[in-house]
């Protein structure tokens, strides 16, 4: 994803007010700042370096939408200590504003540590210190970071950064949902051979098919809803270890109150913080949730691959839309490449989640050094799957056809309608008269239908 529709992106889902204070800015107080330091190009301290000189992996920068998160957590702390301490009002009136300009116009390349880091987040943590501190004239941690830990910043934000994209990808698994809900009623009179372990099975429709896939959805959709539920809990003002540490009473319940005005986020403080800061099975859950999303998914999209084949020595029940060239040497082949990938997107989110539970299990007493891992993964799923749910409604499930004449060839052509005979001539009797005329539909039907006849 590109860093301007992170931005977009980003910006859709703070409230209204954060926003358009931002937009008015346009980030003049970070640019003037910035200006007047010296330091445009890169406003960061020797924390942040030492960190690309310890951590020079081949690998992506924290996720963005994190470090936006964590500056809405400096921003609600600035706010509180306006309140908290009056006399220092103008000093965290500048913070407050930098962080303003920033969530309106964030330079990634301000931003450059790299997302596995030793240290529990605490490189980015720094870095963002650092760049507000720059912008506004202040000292990183006694100013910008008064009363504050990445113990208690670094998972608030994570917090808060999962929740907006939880919303978005909600959102797509509904527009998903009601896709294939069009689709059962557009193919309700379509009827087909229905399957199991890949064979025969009884007949069905394509739209009663397509129906099963919207509940499946539907049930993804919900269970992300009910997800943020759980990760409405922070620790903020718990610093170091939950313990509130060198944090003002008043500011321990101040600064949650303005992250949860700033973000529109139920947000409350934790009965035992300590908790919050040790423990990191809630993301183990909600990864589980978004797991769940990714292999209906992967389902979904593996039935359209099979129900696609062909065209001609396959099954052929549906039409994907031709998007592009399928091989290099065999002309007019075209692949199901947007279920292939959906299904790829989908054993990422898997992986993804295996690191999530591993990194959860291996924190130690008051703290987990894996954190910046969880943090990678579960943004990066979120975000994956939201990308992923919304193409694949729009470039295969919106515009894919029935193909009602290969259904109806391939229904006739099995023995599916002889189960409905079970009740009246026994399972045994039905599977004589199968096996006595194997290839002969016609005679098969017509016998079992004397049969009937005969018992009534």
């Amino acid at each position: 994803m590109s860093n301007a529709k992170e931005n977009n992106t980003y910006q859709e889902a703070m409230p209204t007010a954060i926003t358009d204070a931002a937009t008015g800015s346009r980030h003049a107080a970070a640019t003037d700042a910035a200006t007047a330091s010296g330091h445009a190009a890169a406003p960061y301290g020797e924390e942040t370096r030492k960190a690309l000189e310890n951590f020079p992996l081949p690998y992506h920068h924290t996720n963005l939408n994190l470090i936006r998160a964590m500056i809405l957590v400096k921003l609600a702390a600035a706010k509180a200590y306006q309140r908290v301490l009056p006399e220092k009002a103008e000093l965290y009136g500048r913070i407050a504003r930098a962080c303003t300009g920033l969530l309106a116009d964030l330079r990634e390349e301000w931003f450059p540590t790299c997302a596995l880091q030793g240290g529990a987040g605490t490189s980015a943590h720094m870095n963002v210190n650092e760049v507000l501190a720059s912008l506004a004239g202040a000292h990183p941690l006694d100013d910008v970071n008064r009363g504050q830990s990445t113990n208690d910043v670094y998972p608030t934000a994570l917090r808060v950064a999962a929740i907006f994209q939880l919303r978005k990808l909600s959102e797509s698994a509904a527009r998903l949902q009601q896709a294939l809900q069009e689709k059962e009623h557009e193919f309700d009179g379509v009827k087909k051979l229905g399957r199991t372990e890949l064979m025969d099975a009884v007949p069905i429709t394509l739209g009663e098919e397509f129906g099963a896939y919207a509940q499946a959805v539907a049930r993804d959709r919900w269970r992300l809803y009910k997800a943020e539920e759980r990760l409405r809990q922070t620790n903020m003002g718990g610093t170091a270890v939950g313990a509130g540490n060198n944090a003002d009473r008043k500011y321990q319940v101040l600064v949650i109150e303005e992250l949860k005005e700033l973000t529109g986020i139920g947000l409350a403080r934790a009965e035992y913080p300590m908790d919050i800061t040790q423990n990191q099975d809630v993301f183990v859950e909600v990864s589980g949730l978004v797991k769940a999303m990714a292999a209906n998914l992967m389902k979904i999209a593996g039935d359209f691959r099979l129900m696609n084949s062909g065209p001609h020595g396959g099954i052929g029940e549906i039409k994907l839309k031709a998007l592009q060239a399928g091989s290099t040497i065999m002309p007019g082949k075209v692949n199901p490449v947007i279920p292939e990938m959906v299904m790829q997107a989908g054993m990422k989110v898997i992986a993804n989640d295996s690191a999530i539970s591993m990194a959860a299990a291996h924190g130690e007493f008051e703290l987990n050094a894996f954190l910046p891992l969880i943090a990678d993964c579960l943004l990066e799923s979120l975000e994956l799957l939201t990308e992923t749910a919304d193409i694949f409604r729009e470039k295969c499930v919106c515009c894919l056809e029935a193909r009602e004449n290969r259904c109806k060839e391939l229904l006739e052509q099995s023995y599916a309608f002889a189960a409905e005979y079970t009740p009246y001539l026994g399972y045994d009797t039905v599977s004589r008269v199968i096996n006595e005329h194997q290839g002969n539909v016609k005679e098969i039907r017509e016998i079992l239908e004397s049969l009937t006849e005969e018992s009534k």
